[in-house]
């Protein structure tokens, strides 16, 4: 999709604050649609921090987040037209509005990750202020890429547009390629000096941010950023183990599957202890998501228990469903798994070819069990508003571990089909390395993703875990016989 119908306002967005007090205060600033939907809108952090935004295009305000800020690492005083000086990281100036429904006639563009070259041509959209007229149109700026500053910035020299420089109110506008029509960077300032030189975040930059705060929107709208999808789909074809006949004893595993299991055990045991919040939505097929909810998940030796976030007081043992016909809500398979590969000895594990995944090589494992080996269980709950009931069925069950060179696990897939209703359950957990000051970096759960299929219905939960807070640690005597 290209950027030639900007001028009608479908791409970039005005943001503006009216606070009523002793006067009035209009606080201004740009955005652009994120996604292709436009229920995300991307700006600077400088605007997110001060333009209080409730609404955007008359569509609410339902969560925003900030790629920088006084305690960033790297975070330095910045001169702000008219508002000062604020602190923060300049090659990480971002932040994301995200809207409770998308806006109607608005859409998204596509993102270049590609270096520029100096030399390049290119347009910059924005809304700067009127010095008068407090209505703002849309203003388009042409220029060339001049190269990149010693804080990480993009610098473009720009020319006038009907006579006009970029005034203040234009940060959070796009820079868009002249040839291709995507988008190079974020437009978050202009030479202080008085020269018409603009700068921008590079694209790079919110690749990164996105990819860690919304992961599930990166993966459609960077599908070129090598980062592993949180719904990836498995490498390889269903495994299905040969008969084993009769044997006396267990045959030994090759040293790759033990050693994949010693560590599966380990980031398990790893995970018993945390306390984090879980963002989840809901929805069907390919549309947006038709329920959001945030809960803070404390775990305590491996027992889970959820409250609302932030304001929840009362203590749930699991996640509600959400009010939709259909939905399923994914449990503790990100600790479930890794436990089940490291310890269930009747699930059969074999090592396949290496593969590459979003250009990174991996160590893919396939395993697999049948009813008989009573490894994989599924519980459905009913919630009859005066009381709840809850069965739990064996099934078989098989998926894939992908492993990095190190044999740390990356990601776990679980599949398998619900009994006599031809109904399908798949799940994907995606692990990360959590590092932090004085402390060991650790594998943690990132992101969760379940969805099941009946014919042509797709229903589907996606969850992520951030904000991780405590971590606690056990030791396990294991005495060798």
């Amino acid at each position: 999709m290209s950027v030639a119908d900007v001028e009608n306002s479908e791409i970039v967005v005005p943001i503006s604050e009216l606070s009523l007090g002793i006067g009035i205060e209009v606080k201004f600033g740009t955005g652009f649609c994120l996604d292709l939907a436009c229920r995300f809108i991307g700006t600077n952090y400088h605007v997110a921090a001060i333009v209080q935004a409730h609404k955007i295009k008359g569509e609410r305000v339902i969560q925003r987040y900030l790629a920088s800020g006084p305690d960033d690492e790297g975070a330095t005083l910045n001169d702000v037209p008219a508002f000062g000086l604020m602190k923060y990281t300049l090659n990480r100036d971002l932040a994301i509005f995200e809207l409770q429904h998308a806006l109607p006639h608005h859409h998204g563009v596509t993102f270049s990750l590609a270096d520029l070259q100096v030399g390049q041509q290119v347009d910059i959209y924005a809304y700067p202020k009127e010095p008068v007229n407090p209505r703002r149109k849309l203003m388009r700026f042409p220029g060339t890429f001049k190269g990149q500053t010693t804080t990480g910035l993009l610098a473009f020299d720009y020319g006038m547009s009907a006579g006009k420089a970029i005034r203040p109110g234009a940060s959070g506008g796009i820079v868009v390629d002249d040839k291709s029509r995507q988008i190079v960077g974020v437009l978050n300032g202009v030479d202080k000096e008085g020269e018409t030189i603009a700068l921008a975040v590079p694209i790079q930059s919110l690749e990164d941010f996105v990819s860690k705060v919304q992961p599930f929107l990166a993966q459609s709208i960077f599908p070129s950023a090598r980062k592993i999808s949180p719904v990836s789909e498995d490498l390889y074809p269903q495994f299905t183990p040969p008969s084993a006949g009769l044997v006396e004893h267990r045959p030994d595993e090759p040293y790759a599957v033990s050693l994949l299991r010693k560590n599966a055990q380990t980031l398990a045991d790893s995970m018993r202890n945390f306390i984090a919040v879980q963002r989840l939505a809901w929805g069907s097929g390919d549309k947006e998501p038709a329920a959001q909810a945030e809960y803070e998940v404390r775990v305590i030796d491996g027992s889970q228990m959820f409250r609302s976030f932030p304001d929840g007081k009362k203590e749930l043992e699991g996640i509600p469903p959400p009010s939709l016909s259909h939905s399923i809500v994914p449990g503790v398979e990100w600790s479930e798994l890794p436990e089940m590969v490291g310890t269930e000895l009747r699930l059969k594990v074999h090592q396949v070819a290496d593969a590459n995944a979003s250009d990174k090589r991996m160590m893919v494992f396939q395993y697999a069990a049948s009813v008989e080996d009573s490894v994989c269980r599924f519980t459905y709950s009913m919630d009859y508003v005066l009381f709840k009931t809850s069965r739990t069925v064996t099934v078989a069950c098989y998926g894939e571990v992908w492993t990095d060179e190190h044999m740390n696990i990356i990601r776990i897939s679980e599949h398998y089909e619900l009994p006599g209703q031809r109904k399908i359950y798949h799940v994907v957990v995606i692990y990360g390395w959590l590092k932090r000051a004085d402390e060991p970096a650790r594998l943690i759960p990132l992101t969760i993703s379940a969805r099941t299929q009946h014919q042509k219905q797709i229903d589907w939960c996606r969850g992520q875990f951030t904000d991780y807070q405590v971590f606690g640690s056990q030791v396990k005597i294991i005495a060798n016989n």
